[in-house]
């Protein structure tokens, strides 16, 4: 499938130049959980209001949970549509992390209710699907839709890890959400690996079979 897409990255703020093209369905999506050896990567897509305002919206990994919290709802009461897909540990597994996480993305953005006429994509590769799209690298410091959609992806994620602690306790997967830190991979020597966890990465095959 092709992927109807604008040429290269010429604009230092993509999304105010879309909107002066009189596009109002202007749809962000991001993703997080690439990195974690544990748990879903989480994908969002949003259309925000060309007017909406969400003081301190900015790149999600640089605020901190209360903030995240607090824009989360401002974003879902304010946004015209959002959808929010999880790709699980076993179809990581399979496509590999990268395919996995553009998979979310896609999925995010067809679960939206208003059909957008462009995507803003984070990052440099574009989505399997037939929409017009722009892939941004740095999208969620340059575009206020892609920044809303990573602060929605990452709420619902860490969420999502919190409540497995009361399936897989020894974990503590409320407090590293899945990522490689020492008391994680401490847990994956004593315990191995759980259903949750990526059988392909390093720091969870090692454990296999032990």
């Amino acid at each position: 499938m092709s992927h109807p897409r604008v040429g290269k990255q010429v604009f230092a703020d993509p999304e105010a130049y879309w909107r002066l093209q009189n596009l109002p369905f202007i749809a962000g999506t991001d993703e997080v959980g690439r990195g974690p050896l544990a748990g879903p990567v989480v994908a969002a897509a949003v259309i925000i209001p060309p007017d909406a305002v969400f003081p301190g919206l900015r790149d999600s990994k640089r605020l901190t949970p209360d903030m995240r919290t607090a824009l989360d709802a401002q974003i879902r009461e304010q946004a015209l549509a959002f959808a929010i897909k999880e790709v699980g540990p076993r179809q990581i597994e399979t496509l590999g992390i990268l395919a996995a996480s553009l998979r979310a993305m896609a999925q995010a953005v067809k679960a939206l209710s208003l059909v957008p006429e462009m995507v803003l994509v984070d990052g440099p590769h574009p989505l399997p699907l037939a929409y017009p799209q722009q892939p941004v690298v740095k999208g969620d410091d340059l575009c206020p839709s892609i920044s809303a959609a990573a602060v929605l992806a990452k709420v619902h994620r860490d969420r999502l890890m919190a409540s497995y602690h009361r399936q897989y306790p020894q974990y503590n997967f409320p407090r590293h959400k899945g990522y490689a830190t020492a008391e994680h991979l401490e847990a994956l020597r004593c315990w191995g690996p759980c259903p949750i966890h990526r059988r392909t990465f390093s720091g969870v095959k090692e454990w296999l079979g032990e």
